[in-house]
């Protein structure tokens, strides 16, 4: 559920939506990490001025600890 979001949002964003990808990896009990692979050119924009775009899809997807009980670290890759 939260990676099909991030990677709708992240399409969003993007001006070459076909080369975002994300990774889910269940990291341990309780903690899992997603990857956002994105175009050099849509790094940024998914990153956002100061980081204020990641750290909004952070606060959304934190909302999903309470229901499922999973922390999410969330970190975006640049492919070349």
């Amino acid at each position: 559920m939260v990676q099909k979001f991030v990677e709708r949002f992240a399409r969003l964003l993007a001006s070459h939506p076909e080369d975002i990808a994300v990774e889910y990896r269940q990291v341990g009990e309780g903690y899992a990490e997603i990857i956002i692979y994105a175009n050099k050119a849509d790094a940024g924009k998914i990153i956002g001025k100061e980081g204020k775009m990641i750290g909004a899809i952070k606060t959304l997807i934190g909302g999903c600890k309470a229901k499922d009980g999973i922390g999410y670290k969330v970190s975006v890759v640049p492919r070349s």
